[in-house]
């Protein structure tokens, strides 16, 4: 299966490119975190522990997990718009399971179906963006494919935390709009140029578990140890910042709660832009360090029971994540063959995404017999020795193509 490099003909002149293709995916990573300024309420109108906000949070990277090991590499077969277009119903489903729930079962239900559209999106997505670019315009659709996968993750609660705090339906409002937006995703993935020449009608799965092509190893070890630090941080914020925030500092808002989170989205977009001006192979280490910096400061939020530091550690944090995510992502989609391009840039997102959920999940556990504050700290210092560890083996081993 051949991939045409930025492959729009003559034919294609008036056809969208990489920035639609980008708006796709933003819509579509959006959905995935609309529920995180909405936990608390759903804790009071159903009733359950931390634990389980953490494990409903985690059931989603699972399912993230399971996708991009079963169907990673599927839209090298059968082309990007039909995965795109199954992601876009898959996020729509999950849209109507949040506005029908009335227990448990259909919030993990909304949060499985939400997980596969975002492992569909983080390969497919992102290999479309890229390959959609004209010549020139590859470092820029770079930045795009990842400014589109943090930027509507964090579009998510800050949506969903200011509809419900300013509208009578906090837990409907949110997701009819999202359906809405979905609409006008189909809408414009409909008119994406396919950029895989000759695709498969629909051949059978071919589970690739996580296998990278020999020429990428080099580049992928270090690139998906700094890509598990820095969504371990992101997963924190997403799953507990909001609970922190009103059981410690007694901030109820749900529109900051979710600004809170939108926080370190932006800086970790922001910290994408600024690998433009840095090579990949340096961003890579000097966004670790940076993350160091920012976890430190988001245990010394939980100490001092501080609001600034927090936001302080949100944006310092995410700005390192962002910085490091990017280089990461450069690197190992510059080093993977194009006919295994969409498969190697999934087997990456597995490594991430299992750091947005198991360090999660251990946070959820422990706050249970030590309490938020303490579970925190832990998680804080687990991470940053592991963010430290990548960003000195990233620094004396630069990751280079074999």
């Amino acid at each position: 299966m051949t991939v045409r490099e930025g492959a729009v003909n003559a034919g294609d002149g008036r056809r969208p490119g990489y920035p639609a293709a980008a708006a796709v995916f933003a819509i579509g990573m959006a959905g995935t975190t609309l529920p995180t300024p909405l936990y608390g309420l759903y804790q009071e109108q159903i009733g359950f522990s931390e634990l389980m906000v953490t494990v409903v949070f985690a059931v989603y990277a699972v399912a993230v997990i399971t996708v991009l090991l079963v169907a990673g590499n599927y839209s090298d077969e059968v082309g990007r718009r039909p995965v795109l277009l199954c992601a876009m119903a898959l996020s729509a489903a999950s849209a109507g399971c949040f506005l029908l729930q009335s227990g448990l079962p259909l919030l993990f239900a909304g949060r499985l179906l939400s997980g596969c559209a975002a492992g569909l999106l983080s390969g497919a997505a992102t290999a479309a963006v890229i390959e959609l670019a004209g010549p020139g315009q590859k470092a820029r659709a770079g930045f795009a494919a990842t400014a589109a996968n943090m930027g509507g993750l964090g579009c998510g609660p800050l949506l969903s935390g200011l509809l419900a705090q300013y509208t009578s339906r906090p837990l409907m409002l949110p997701f009819w709009v999202h359906l809405g937006l979905v609409a006008v995703a189909c809408g414009i993935t409909w008119f994406l140029p396919e950029t895989v020449a000759s695709p498969k009608r629909w051949p059978p799965l071919t589970p690739q578990g996580v296998t990278v092509p020999p020429e990428v190893k080099g580049v992928f070890t270090p690139a998906a140890l700094a890509a598990f630090a820095g969504f371990a941080l992101l997963g924190l914020f997403t799953a507990v910042a909001p609970s922190f925030a009103s059981q410690t500092l007694g901030v109820r808002n749900l529109a900051v709660s979710g600004a809170v989170v939108f926080s370190v989205f932006l800086a970790s977009t922001v910290g994408q832009s600024l690998t433009q001006r840095i090579r990949a192979r340096l961003a890579l280490p000097v966004g670790c360090a940076i993350l160091v910096v920012g976890l430190l400061l988001v245990a010394s939020s939980l100490i001092a029971e501080s609001m600034l530091l927090l936001v302080l550690g949100a944006l310092c944090g995410g700005a390192g994540q962002g910085l490091a995510f990017r280089a990461a992502l450069t690197l190992v989609s510059g080093a993977a063959p194009a006919r295994h391009r969409g498969g190697t840039i999934s087997a990456f997102f597995v490594v991430a995404y299992a750091g947005i959920s198991v360090p999660v999940v251990g946070v959820g556990a422990m706050a249970t017999w030590l309490g938020l504050r303490q579970a925190g700290l832990i998680f804080a210092g687990c991470v940053t020795l592991l963010a430290a560890g990548a960003g000195t083996y990233a620094a004396r081993r630069p990751p280079t193509a074999a």
